[in-house]
C-alpha cells in the first residue's frame, strides 16, 4: 500500500472512530451483539481493501440496523451517514427484474413472450426469437458482459441486436450480461407505455417507501451522493450510457435497501400486486452448478457452505459461459434458501444477501470496487455471527 493510500485509509479510520458513538444502534443486547459482529468483520475488510467508506445494513428477525463507517468523500472529509447514497451497480438488476414481474402480474407482458413482440425491428432475427425469460436469467444464447463500445442509442442497439448470432442454444448456457437485462428493462418500459425511470419510481420505489433511491439523483440530494474511488484512489462516479439505468443505474442508501430486503422476505406490508411481483423474482428457472438462477437473483439451498457461495460469485461465473439445466417446471419461491446479488461500478461495490426462513439479511455498500469473494466472505461471517439473534 503506497503512502497516499495509507493516508487515505488512516483518515477514514479516524472518522470511523470519531463518529462511532453517533451511529450505533439502540443500546440493547441484540444490537450490541450485532454491532460487535459487524465491526469485527468490516473494519479489517476496509483496511485490507483500502475502502474509504461503507454502510452495512442488517435484518435480524423483525429488527433492522444500519452501521456506518469511514468517509463518503475524502476531500474535504465527509463521514458516511444514514443519508449517504451509494451506487449499487448490478444489484440494480433486481429492481429491473421486479418491474418486469410487476408488468407480468398486471398483464402487460409475459416472460414467455419473445423480444420481437415489443421490438418489431427484430422480427425474423435470432434475437427476435429470444424469450424475455432468457433475458432475465442470462440465458439468451451468449451476450457480452457490457454493451459494446460505440452503442449510444436505442437505434444503434437495435442494429447490433439484428446482427447478433447465438453462441449456444438459448436456455442451455449462462453468460452474465448487462445488455440482456438492460434490454429486458427497455422492453418492460415499452410494454407499460412509460419511461423506465418514471415507472420504477411509480411502481417500485414509491410503494416501498424507498424515498432515498434514485436513477437520477436530484439536485437537493447531491450533497449526500458518496464519492466513488478507483483502485488507485482516484475519484470517480458512474457515467450514463446505453442501458445503464436498466442494468446498473440505481443509487440508494443502506436503510432503503433494507426496506427492499424486508419486502423480499415478506416482513413488511406491501400492496398485493407488488408483493406477488417481488415473490415471482424468486422463482428458480435454471441450475448452474450449486447455484439456482432465479430472475436475476441467485439462489442456494440453506444452510449453504461458504465455498459454494464463493464459487457462485466468482469471476469465472461473471466472465465465462457456463452450461445450465432448465428446471421444469420452474421451482416456486422457497424460504429455506440464501438469495444474493453482487454489484459494482468503477468506484463502488455492493453485496446483498438474505435468508427468508431465518428473517436474516445483509446489505453492504462501499464507495470502492473490491473483490466479490471478500464481500461474500465477510457477509457470510457476519450473518453466521448474528443468526442466533435473528428471532
Amino acid at each position: 500500500m503506497n503512502c497516499g493510500v495509507r493516508r487515505f485509509v488512516a483518515i477514514a479510520c479516524f472518522v470511523l472512530c470519531l463518529f462511532a458513538p453517533v451511529i450505533r444502534a439502540a443500546d440493547n443486547p441484540q444490537s450490541v451483539s450485532i454491532r460487535k459482529a459487524v465491526d469485527a468483520a468490516v473494519e479489517p475488510l476496509m483496511k485490507k481493501d483500502g475502502i474509504p467508506g461503507m454502510a452495512v445494513g442488517i435484518v435480524a428477525g423483525r429488527r433492522s440496523y444500519v452501521f456506518n463507517y469511514g468517509l463518503a468523500a475524502a476531500n474535504p472529509p465527509e463521514p458516511v451517514t444514514r443519508a449517504t447514497l451509494f451506487e449499487i451497480g448490478s444489484v440494480s438488476k433486481t429492481f429491473t427484474a421486479t418491474l418486469t414481474t410487476y408488468a407480468q402480474v398486471t398483464g402487460h407482458l409475459s416472460l414467455r413472450d419473445t423480444t420481437s413482440r415489443f421490438l418489431p425491428s427484430l422480427k425474423e432475427t435470432p434475437f427476435g426469437d429470444v424469450s424475455l425469460l432468457n433475458l432475465g436469467t442470462h440465458t439468451p444464447g451468449g451476450l457480452p458482459l457490457q454493451v459494446p463500445d460505440g452503442i449510444q442509442s436505442d437505434d444503434q442497439l437495435m442494429q447490433y441486436l439484428r446482427k447478433w448470432q447465438a453462441t449456444c442454444k438459448p436456455g442451455t448456457c449462462r453468460t452474465y450480461s448487462n445488455p440482456g437485462i438492460g434490454t429486458l428493462g427497455l422492453i418492460t418500459a415499452i410494454s407499460m407505455h412509460g419511461s423506465f425511470d418514471s415507472l420504477m419510481e411509480q411502481f417500485i420505489f414509491r410503494p416501498l417507501s424507498m424515498t432515498s433511491t434514485f436513477l437520477q439523483v436530484p439536485d437537493n440530494r447531491m450533497p449526500d451522493y458518496a464519492q466513488g474511488y478507483t483502485k488507485n484512489d482516484r475519484p470517480i462516479r458512474m457515467a450514463p450510457g446505453e442501458l445503464s439505468e436498466e442494468a446498473y443505474g440505481v443509487r440508494t442508501t443502506a436503510a432503503d435497501m433494507l426496506r427492499f430486503l424486508d419486502a423480499n422476505m415478506n416482513l413488511i406490508r406491501v400492496n398485493r400486486t407488488l408483493q406477488r411481483a417481488i415473490t415471482e423474482t424468486h422463482t428458480g428457472y435454471f441450475q448452474d452448478g450449486g447455484m439456482t438462477q432465479d430472475l436475476i437473483w441467485e439462489q442456494y439451498p440453506y444452510p449453504v457452505p461458504l465455498d459454494t457461495l464463493l464459487a457462485g460469485n466468482s469471476p469465472e461465473m461473471a466472465l465465462n459461459a457456463t452450461p445450465v439445466q432448465a428446471i421444469m417446471p420452474p421451482e416456486k419461491a422457497r424460504n429455506d434458501v440464501w438469495l444474493n446479488k453482487t454489484g459494482s461500478t468503477n468506484g463502488f461495490g455492493a453485496y446483498v444477501a438474505f435468508v427468508p426462513s431465518r428473517r436474516l439479511g445483509i446489505v453492504m455498500l462501499a464507495n470502492k470496487n473490491y473483490p466479490n469473494q471478500n464481500r461474500v466472505a465477510v457477509a457470510y461471517s457476519i450473518l453466521q455471527g448474528v443468526a442466533g439473534d435473528a428471532h
